[in-house]
């Protein structure tokens, strides 16, 4: 993203007010649409299998996307604005098909595509606006949103299309607060078409390998840490408290990640990708240990808060395209990675499911290497600071 002038500090902190309001929205939907719609499905009568192709729709439309902008889209004011309607507006398709299962995957694809596009520009906004440090201090609303959309539903939540009309609600106040950015960031200059088709992924084969990795090894986490740990013998009380242990330590890391991100971005991803294998195999190693599980809980700070914050940011050195590389970032870590982490892990489930993740992990991790020695051979076609 090209700046056409130099951001004053009144503009910066004029951004920061719906910059964190958008945070706070975006992954409070993001909770209600992971947490609790599953369990809403199943109301409805959908087989495990339909919710598992229900869910692999958004994350594989966030894969695809960015190859459609690379082409023949750019990401602009007005196209995120349009994304964020058509956020809303698949949620409001999501109560008239919902008891139809093509019909419902339908709406899935659209407002999986959609939630693809506007995360990607936010982060790039934020990246080139805030400082570091105040980046971390104004993401962390989003798992702030996250955590107490999650409290907030457990409690009231009664009847299934209850969820719905919250999923409707912040859709719309999604939609609000990132017409206040778009506003306030309108004099931006965005890439053009021209610059996005020289982009390609295959300068640096190595880092998206290691991201999709990554992601991919946390497939068993996310979908299966709670069904494992009551396996073995950790109360569902317990668990809800290990789960929001990590959210807790991510929130911490955020505030305070910022004299981390002075240093070398790609040493941080280094370590964050190798003290994620080690989380995993903590896991694998003792499961019933709550001291020791608690504990690797409390990676969560590096293994998410911190590679994420250093991985956009890292991004954000390496491409001039800064809007499409966050969009690829995330559409091959979260999206690729995260749909073929979800169904590889119900393919391994059981008691070296964790081992098997530590590997990928650890896999991850020597990719890094390999795209540090590549990285040298195109050192002239990165910013200095990307060091």
């Amino acid at each position: 993203m090209k700046q056409t002038t130099v951001a004053s500090k009144d503009s910066k902190f004029s951004l920061e007010v719906p910059l964190g309001f958008f945070y706070f929205f975006y992954f409070s939907l993001v909770g209600i649409y992971i947490i609790f719609m599953p369990k809403v499905l199943l109301s409805f009568d959908y087989s495990k299998a339909e919710i598992g192709i229900i869910y692999a729709a958004a994350p594989f439309m966030r894969f695809l996307i960015p190859f459609v902008f690379r082409r023949f889209i750019t990401l602009n004011h007005t196209v995120f604005l349009v994304s964020l309607l058509f956020t809303l507006l698949g949620s409001l398709i999501f109560l008239g098909t919902i008891e139809r299962f093509w019909l419902y995957l339908l709406a899935n694809l659209l407002f999986g595509a959609a939630m693809g596009i506007s995360l990607p520009y936010v982060e790039t906004i934020s990246l080139h606006t805030l400082s570091k440090s105040r980046y971390g201090k104004i993401r962390l609303w989003g798992s702030i949103g996250f955590t107490v959309i999650a409290l907030w539903l457990g409690k009231v939540l009664t009847i299934p299309y209850e969820a719905l009309y919250y999923l409707m609600t912040i859709a719309f106040l999604t939609l609000l607060s990132g017409a206040a950015i778009a506003y306030l960031d309108r004099n931006t200059t965005m890439e053009t078409l021209e610059e996005n088709r020289s982009f390609s992924l295959l300068i640096f084969p190595w880092f998206w390998l290691s991201v999709f990795l990554m992601q991919v090894s946390f497939g068993g986490f996310y979908g299966f840490f709670t069904i494992y740990e009551t396996a073995h013998g950790i109360s569902l009380e317990v668990t809800s408290w290990l789960w929001s242990f990590g959210v807790l330590c991510e929130i911490v890391m955020l505030y305070f990640q910022g004299p981390l991100l002075q240093r070398n971005l790609l040493t941080l991803l280094k370590s964050a990708t190798l003290i994620t294998a080690v989380r995993w195999l903590i896991l694998y190693l003792f499961p019933t240990s709550l001291p020791l599980t608690f504990a690797s809980q409390s990676l969560h700070a590096v293994s998410f808060a911190l590679y994420h914050t250093a991985a956009i940011s890292y991004v954000f050195t390496l491409y001039t395209q800064k809007k499409l590389a966050q969009q690829f970032f995330l559409g091959i870590a979260f999206g690729l990675g995260g749909s073929m982490g979800a169904l590889l892990a119900g393919q391994i489930y059981g008691e070296r499911m964790f081992l098997i993740e530590t590997i990928i992990a650890l896999f991850a991790f020597t990719a890094l290497f390999g795209h540090a020695r590549r990285k040298t051979q195109h050192s002239t076609r990165v910013r200095p600071d990307a060091l």
